[in-house]
């Protein structure tokens, strides 16, 4: 599923294979392949966060 977002400027400079936390979404990590600086930002889900609250 291809999804796109608005992220800070700062992430087109992410380096391939860096992890971030997207807020109430999960943990991504930059792509190693179509991710290339200074360019649209590609970011894959390597863990869903989820959501129990009110369970």
């Amino acid at each position: 599923k291809v999804v796109t977002a608005i992220v800070e400027p700062s992430l087109a400079n992410a380096m391939p294979d860096q992890k971030f936390q997207f807020e109430r979404h999960g943990y991504f990590v930059a792509d190693r392949v179509d991710h290339v600086q200074g360019s649209k930002p590609v970011f894959n889900l390597a863990v869903g966060l989820k959501d129990s609250w009110g369970k």
